[in-house]
């Protein structure tokens, strides 16, 4: 029987391309048509994108580390818990400091993760994977991207000010400068994409360029962390987890997939859970206070899932 993985891949890269492309052109007709999503709706829009997005990184600890012996695989998951609370806590303290660095660690993870999901896309088919060059020509854009840009948009002052007051001035004074940067890194792997004729790559990067100058901030980051990113990681987790990788092999495509997704489902509650909990905590008993905690906890969560899947990441880029 044929293997699915091939297809999975396929599957995912035109469901995160709809994704976006279907969010900018509704954002568009809303525009034409002179109706602008309200505040409020983009903070349940970002909830609803998180939530969904959770899944894809709540299980590392069954594609990290082999489950015997049991005392090595309990001492990972207290260390992965240890550091993501640390994380947590540093960044519900010195919000401005935790931020910046979130802002950095998350970019690279973003975009380095993305072309490690071509490459395995590649492995899976037996082709010859991108060179190192193409693959960082697109990474660093396709990371900074959807991280730089909405955070550095004037239309994001308002909602960083509501989730948390001490986010709003996160870059200070180069907030242009950021913005810059990121603009040309866009522009010049553009350019390099389509010299060397990565076509796929290029086409993913223009999606992503429409998405982050064309949606609000928060609508933007929440369809790309949950409709994208999230989206790609979870096919590269079925050739380590045995269930689905079988179900792949048998030609069972979408068995696989929910195989890859369901071990990770008990982390939305979870988070749910530990989000309400810091809400009330910090008497912030609303949407945006919710989204901060979410935010918070999944920033914590992010710092050990991205030293866990690097290796991961810069193995498929190498080879």
């Amino acid at each position: 029987m044929e293997d699915a993985l091939p297809k999975i891949f396929s599957w995912v890269e035109w469901w995160s391309r709809a994704a976006i492309l279907t969010t900018v052109i509704l954002i568009i007709f809303l525009r034409i048509i002179h109706i602008e999503l309200s505040l409020s709706v983009q903070i349940i829009m970002a909830l609803v994108g998180l939530i969904i997005g959770i899944p894809h990184g709540a299980i590392d600890h069954l594609v990290s580390i082999p489950s015997q012996p049991r005392v090595r695989f309990y001492t990972y998951i207290v260390a992965y818990i240890a550091i993501a609370l640390m994380a947590g806590w540093a960044i519900s303290t010195w919000n401005m400091f935790g931020f910046r660095v979130v802002v950095i660690m998350s970019a690279l993870h973003f975009g380095f993760g993305d072309a490690a999901y071509r490459n395995e896309w590649k492995s899976a088919t037996n082709s010859r994977k991108y060179p190192w060059f193409i693959e960082t020509a697109y990474a660093l854009p396709a990371g900074f991207m959807p991280v730089v840009l909405p955070l550095t948009d004037p239309r994001s002052l308002s909602a960083l000010n509501r989730i948390h007051p001490g986010l709003k001035d996160w870059a200070g004074a180069n907030v242009h400068l950021f913005r810059g940067i990121t603009l040309v890194m866009f522009i010049c792997a553009l350019v390099v994409l389509l010299i060397a004729k990565s076509f796929s790559f290029a086409l993913d990067l223009g999606l992503l360029g429409l998405l982050t100058l064309i949606a609000p901030p928060l609508v933007s980051f929440a369809i790309y962390f949950g409709f994208w990113h999230a989206a790609r990681h979870t096919v590269r987790l079925i050739p380590k987890l045995e269930k689905a990788r079988a179900l792949a092999l048998n030609g069972d495509g979408l068995k696989a997939l929910r195989g890859a997704i369901t071990p990770g489902l008990y982390a939305v509650a979870g988070t749910a859970l530990l989000a309400s909990g810091l809400t009330l905590v910090t008497k912030e008993i609303s949407s945006s206070g919710f989204l901060w905690s979410t935010l918070v906890i999944i920033w914590g969560l992010t710092v050990p899932h991205m030293l866990t899947t690097s290796s991961f990441d810069f193995q498929a880029i190498r080879k």
